[in-house]
């Protein structure tokens, strides 16, 4: 494994052990040239995945950029790292398991926003702004008064 601070591309594993989930194994390693140590995670990738998105073009699914989407939307709210992991973890096993090698990004969009309903109200309405492309306050508000009838807040 290149180390992430010299180059160098040997690395000593440490420490191994599952993550929290088991849907990783998370790895403690130190850099042989500076010594630095890093974390790394090993997931198990059951097929390559292609995302849909809705003007035609396809991409790599990408567990990253999901994360990062939900760590927005999730963003000053009591939530904490190890939950949007989890949720992240489970929404990529749906993806994998659903047989599918494509799929479109208004698939992946609903697990979140169905995810997110569940987990925080605010969270769900900050990914439904960008998702559902919220253009004006009118928006939030029509939004917002169909999450309150729903989840009773």
């Amino acid at each position: 494994m290149r180390c992430p601070f010299c180059g160098h591309e040997d690395s000593q594993v440490k420490d191994s052990r599952p993550t929290e989930d088991g849907s990783a194994i998370r790895r403690r390693r130190q850099c042989e040239a500076c010594t630095s140590r890093f974390t790394t995670f090993e997931r198990i990738q059951l097929r390559d995945i292609w995302v849909l998105k809705s003007e035609g073009r396809r991409e790599p699914f990408e567990r990253d950029k999901l994360a990062r989407s939900l760590d927005i939307a999730c963003r000053k709210r009591p939530i904490d790292a190890a939950q949007i992991e989890k949720l992240v973890s489970s929404i990529q096993r749906r993806i994998e398991t659903s047989g599918e090698s494509e799929v479109t990004s208004a698939y992946i969009g609903e697990l979140v926003m169905d995810a997110l309903k569940a987990l925080d109200s605010v969270a769900y309405i900050r990914f439904a702004s960008v998702y559902k492309d919220f253009r004006e306050a009118k928006d939030f508000e029509d939004f917002a008064s169909t999450v309150k009838e729903v989840g009773g807040e």
